[in-house]
C-alpha cells in the first residue's frame, strides 16, 4: 500500500536540542498527567464531591489528559528521530482528535456555568433541575457533538488532493489545509460554522450565563456574593486562558508565512502546554472543597 507522509518542519534546532527538547517535554507530560489524575481522583473518592459541579471539573480534567495525550507522545518520538514525518492518514486522525477536544473543552465550560447559573440563580430549583440524568447528557453530547462537526471536515480532507507534503508546525492542526492542491471553499465555510458552533457560541451563553449570576448576586446577600465569587472565577479563569490559547492557534495559521519558525514554536508550546498545567492548579487551589482534600491528601502523605 502507498502511504502518503507529511514532513513537521516546525521544530528549531531539533539536532541541537533534541534531548533537552525531550526533557522538558517528558516533564511537562509527567505533570499534566500526575497533576490532573490527582484532582480527577478525588472527585472520584470522595462522595461529598459527587455533585454537578466536581464531576464537570473531573470531566474537564480528564479531557486536558486526553487532549495532551494527542501530542505528547508523538511529540517525545519526534525529538529522538532524525526524521519529524508523519503518514497522512495518522495527521487527519490527530487533527480530529485535537480538535475534537478542544470543541469539548467549551462545552464542558458551559455546561459548568449553566450548572453555577441554576445553583445561584435557582437554587430551589437545583435539584430537580440538575439530575443525574441531564449532567449525563451533557457529558455525553460535550464529547459527542464536537467529534461529529470535526469528522466532517476530516472526511473532506480525506478526499482532497494534496501538492504540499510539509507542514510548518509540530503537530497536524487545520495547517493541514495549506497542503492541498486547490484550496476548498466548501472547507473554509464549514471550519467557520464548526468554530462558531463549537468556540463563539459557547462563549456567548458562557458571558451570558456569568453576567445573570453576577447581577443576582449584586442584588442578594454577601453569602450568595461570596459562593458566585468562590465557584465562578475559576471556570471564568480557565475560559480566559482557553480563549487566549484559540486565538494563539488561529494566529498561528493565518500567518504561517508571516511569522518566523521560533515565534510559532513558541506559541504552540504555549498552546499545549498552558492549559492542561492551568487547570488543575486552579481547581485545586480555588475550589474549597477540592483544596481541603488536597490539603488533607499532603499532609497524610508528608506525615507517613
Amino acid at each position: 500500500m502507498n502511504v502518503t507522509y507529511i514532513t513537521l518542519d516546525g521544530h528549531v534546532e531539533v539536532e541541537k536540542y533534541r534531548y533537552v527538547y525531550f526533557v522538558l517535554m517528558f516533564t511537562g507530560y509527567v505533570l499534566i498527567l500526575s497533576s490532573n489524575s490527582t484532582v480527577f481522583c478525588l472527585i472520584v473518592i470522595h462522595r461529598n464531591l459527587h455533585e454537578p459541579m466536581y464531576v464537570f471539573i473531573a470531566a474537564l480534567l480528564m479531557n486536558s489528559m486526553l487532549f495532551s495525550t494527542v501530542v505528547y507522545p508523538k511529540l517525545l518520538i519526534d525529538f529522538l528521530s532524525e526524521k519529524q514525518i508523519i503518514a497522512y492518514e495518522a495527521c487527519l486522525f490527530q487533527a480530529f482528535l485535537f480538535y475534537s477536544l478542544s470543541g469539548s473543552e467549551f462545552l464542558l465550560l458551559a455546561a459548568m456555568a449553566y450548572d453555577r447559573y441554576v445553583s445561584i440563580c435557582k437554587p430551589l430549583q437545583y435539584p430537580t433541575i440538575m439530575r443525574k440524568t441531564k449532567v449525563r447528557s451533557f457529558l455525553v453530547l460535550a464529547w459527542l457533538v464536537p467529534a461529529c462537526h470535526i469528522a466532517v471536515a476530516i472526511v473532506l480532507f480525506a478526499h482532497l488532493k494534496l501538492c504540499g507534503f510539509t507542514l510548518k508546525g509540530i503537530f497536524c492542526n487545520n495547517s493541514v489545509n495549506y497542503l492541498l492542491c486547490v484550496a476548498s471553499r466548501a472547507i473554509v465555510i464549514y471550519g467557520l460554522v464548526v468554530l462558531f458552533n463549537l468556540s463563539l457560541l459557547p462563549m456567548v451563553f458562557i458571558l451570558f450565563t456569568y453576567t445573570m449570576i453576577i447581577i443576582v448576586a449584586y442584588r442578594s446577600c454577601g453569602k450568595v456574593r461570596k459562593k458566585a465569587a468562590q465557584t465562578c472565577l475559576p471556570h471564568l479563569l480557565v475560559l480566559i486562558n482557553y480563549s487566549c490559547l484559540l486565538t494563539y492557534d488561529m494566529i498561528i495559521v493565518r500567518l504561517e508565512s508571516d511569522i518566523s519558525t521560533t515565534v510559532r514554536f513558541v506559541m504552540t508550546m504555549q498552546i499545549i502546554m498552558y492549559n492542561p498545567l492551568f487547570n488543575p492548579v486552579i481547581y485545586g487551589l480555588k475550589v474549597g472543597k477540592i483544596y481541603k482534600h488536597l490539603k488533607r491528601l499532603f499532609c497524610h502523605t508528608r506525615g507517613k
